[in-house]
């Protein structure tokens, strides 16, 4: 029987331990997709205890919690930390087989150096010695991910954000890079006019432009994907239900934006349209400054209404969704495609049925100009756990070039949640190590070190020019 979380953790195989201790441990993190918040990084501020750091706008935590029966007080309510710290301890022996219990452990472990198992028994002793480490300078923001071997970081930005934190951290010199990512669901979200009246009105004023048509509306916007240019981005980022592709002419735009401006409601259609029209114009941006763009689809948000309106949006209530992905994602690269605007491009997938759809669909638009040009990204949100890890992988293996693939990412608002990089590289060392031993691949060291080293690495620094 092998000890919990041990050195060989997830390593079945002799050849699986030779992969992971020779050639995945000691890589750098390039973290290309994550929601951080930067100005913590640029502030280097110190957390004044393990809630803190662990618990405050962490809805994987809130929702288990709920699931065991917590109150909402202990969770995002008025209780003090030190009792929310006692109700997750209360939750986390519940959470077995969840990804949650071995998450927990491998951050305490590897950035505290406790190898307790949490619990009510030990939750006192590990909130304390935990807070306090946490109170010293060699547990700041910074030197938090200096610990865990960070390279680079991608925050997640909206095109208003003045990034002046991304160009305090720059000035300061810090090692880890930490670029900013073009997030412009908000500029294209006409559920809600009154916020997108509210976000253009704001767009008027960073942007020092006029906005009175669309034309100058795409004006604006374009002025603030050139900043962000100015400031390092190199990748855009989309949160989307699914594509939109629909066939508009540019008066039909027009007039749907001259409604959007008039707060009318628009139709189904109209809706789509514009959808449409923004991502186009969007990915045209992309290709012409050789940026990566990054599409997460299939996320049915904001379930629980009654929830949402009491706590507000990303606070646990969303899910899976099962919407329609294939024609109109053919239909969006193959438009960017045929009129070669198509930039390298990562697609992420919610729904675990669409893993071999996405993994085929990347096939159909690489091209020869770029290894791995167009990439199944790595399992997200509800899949990034070990068996959506392995799913994920095996699509594409099955359909694609694994060897070319640029690894996994945190997509994680916490500093904790390095530990995921290793979690992702025993898994995928794991795998090729029992096909080894199962005489399905041979027994090359040499190369299979190799192809580690360039998924947990080399392939994402090639890929964004890092």
């Amino acid at each position: 029987m092998k000890n919990f979380l041990d050195q060989d953790f997830l390593l079945e195989t002799t050849t699986a331990k030779i992969l992971y201790h020779s050639f995945a441990s000691q890589l750098p993190i390039i973290d290309y997709h994550c929601h951080l918040p930067p100005n913590q990084i640029a502030e280097d501020s110190n957390f004044k205890n393990l809630t803190q750091i662990w618990l405050y706008g962490d809805h994987y935590k809130w929702r288990a919690m709920r699931a065991n029966g917590i109150a909402e007080k202990y969770i995002t309510g008025d209780a003090s930390d030190f009792e929310k710290f006692e109700k997750w301890a209360e939750t986390v022996p519940y959470t077995l087989r969840n990804p949650l219990y071995h998450w927990t452990h491998l951050e305490l472990q590897r950035y505290f150096d406790v190898y307790d198992i949490l619990s009510p028994a030990t939750a006192k002793k590990i909130y304390d010695e935990c807070t306090a480490k946490l109170q010293t300078p060699e547990y700041s923001v910074r030197r938090l991910i200096q610990k865990m071997n960070v390279e680079s970081i991608g925050t997640t930005d909206d095109p208003l954000d003045d990034l002046l934190s991304h160009q305090k951290i720059k000035t300061d010199g810090f090692s880890t890079k930490v670029l900013p990512s073009f997030r412009p669901d908000k500029a294209m979200n006409v559920e809600d006019l009154e916020q997108l009246q509210a976000y253009i009105s704001k767009l008027k004023e960073v942007s020092g432009l006029p906005i009175h048509n669309f034309k100058t509306y795409l004006e604006a916007l374009k002025s603030r994907h050139d900043f962000f240019a100015e400031n390092g981005c190199t990748v855009s980022d989309h949160g989307l239900e699914h594509f939109y592709c629909e066939e508009y002419s540019d008066s039909e735009i027009e007039l749907i934006f001259q409604k959007i401006l008039a707060c009318y409601s628009l139709s189904n259609s109209e809706a789509l349209k514009f959808k449409s029209c923004m991502l186009i114009n969007l990915a045209h941006w992309d290709h012409e400054k050789g940026w990566v763009q990054q599409y997460h689809v299939g996320a049915l948000r904001n379930n629980n209404s009654r929830l949402l309106n009491q706590l507000g949006p990303d606070t646990g209530f969303d899910s899976i969704g099962d919407f329609s992905q294939a024609k109109n994602l053919s239909k969006f690269l193959n438009k960017l495609d045929s009129s070669n605007k198509l930039a390298k491009t990562i697609l992420y997938n919610l729904n675990p049925a669409d893993n071999e759809m996405l993994a085929a669909m990347t096939g159909n638009f690489n091209d020869g100009s770029v290894a791995g040009k167009m990439q199944f990204g790595a399992a997200w949100w509800f899949l990034d756990q070990k068996l959506g890890m392995i799913n994920q992988l095996n699509a594409l293996s099955n359909m694609g070039l694994l060897g070319r693939f640029v690894g996994m990412i945190t997509d994680s608002r916490s500093f904790l949640s390095y530990p995921r990089h290793e979690y992702f590289r025993r898994i995928l060392c794991n795998l090729i190590g029992n096909d080894v031993e199962n005489g399905e691949l041979p027994h090359d060291i040499e190369w299979l070190g190799k192809m580690v080293e360039n998924i947990c690495y080399f392939n994402a620094k090639k890929y964004f020019n890092s």
